[in-house]
């Protein structure tokens, strides 16, 4: 059987029996270690994004990894499949942004690879610690779901560079948010949480499966919504006697939380589709 390319994904993933395996990074003691790629015409396309951009969003959605899980990011390995019209004063611009956008985080280029290829393809490693990481096992039933930041703008702008669009040079679709403050002043109070990569819907469905529950929805989420990917904001849980805390927090550290759902033992799950595009 042919599956489609998403499914094949979870297939080869669930083919793999390592217990570290089902997190944004894999945790072994306090360290964590994630890994995320950045392809030409599978992430982006070049007539899109200048280098810089393509440089810093790679290095910002593989810090969101540790992020999510409430560490601290501290080395980064990046593999660089070079194409052979990029020229040296491009490359001095990508290996720059990579490693100014890491220190922003505290993080240290310490090695990678290179390769010759016909497309800027990018993979990052990160290896982070983590006294309490936020993991996505552990929701309860009558947990409450939150994300954080306003979705559907990347599949907006997303949709716009199809059309032949230019987007703003802020737009989350090349800049991505990462909620650091909030995560670690609210770990405390959090049952779990994950980055949104895939979209509300799909990520969802996710953090569902793995802790075998359903949800009661408090109000309809529309499809330009629910199936934004990557968003890069947080999806996260915790028990209702927290929302009053949980919500100052937000607040203090300027992070929108919208709360949309209940968990319950029923088996209800988003319709769910791949972000991703072909070339």
């Amino acid at each position: 059987m042919i599956l489609p390319t998403q499914d094949k994904e979870h297939y080869l993933i669930n083919r793999l029996t390592s217990k570290h395996i089902g997190d944004d990074a894999a945790v072994i003691g306090d360290t964590l270690y994630s890994m995320d790629a950045f392809f030409e015409d599978v992430h982006y396309k070049r007539e899109w994004m200048s280098i810089a951009q393509v440089g810093r969003k790679a290095m910002l959605i593989n810090l969101s990894d540790a992020i999510a899980m409430n560490a601290q990011p501290e080395y980064a390995l990046v593999t660089v499949s070079i194409p052979p019209e990029m020229t040296e004063s491009e490359i001095d611009e990508l290996t720059q942004i990579l490693e100014d956008t890491a220190k922003e985080y505290g993080c240290e280029i310490i090695g990678g690879d290179t390769i010759g290829g016909d497309k800027l393809h990018l993979s990052i490693t990160i290896i982070s610690k983590s006294d309490a990481p936020l993991l996505r096992t552990g929701l309860q039933k009558g947990d409450l779901l939150a994300y954080t930041g306003t979705l559907g703008q990347s599949k907006k702008d997303l949709d716009a560079l199809f059309r032949g669009e230019e987007i703003a040079h802020n737009s989350r679709f090349l800049e991505p948010t990462l909620r650091a403050d909030f995560i670690s002043k609210a770990r405390p109070l959090l049952r779990t949480g994950m980055d949104i990569s895939d979209g509300l819907f799909c990520d969802t469905n996710k953090l569902l499966d793995i802790n075998k529950y359903g949800f009661d929805t408090f109000e309809g989420i529309s499809d330009e919504i629910g199936h934004s990917g990557e968003e890069y904001e947080m999806l996260v849980s915790f028990a209702p006697e927290h929302y009053s805390d949980i919500m100052e927090i937000a607040e203090a550290t300027n992070t929108p939380l919208t709360v949309y759902a209940k968990v319950t033992n029923n088996s209800d799950r988003y319709p769910c589709k791949s972000h991703h595009f072909k070339s």
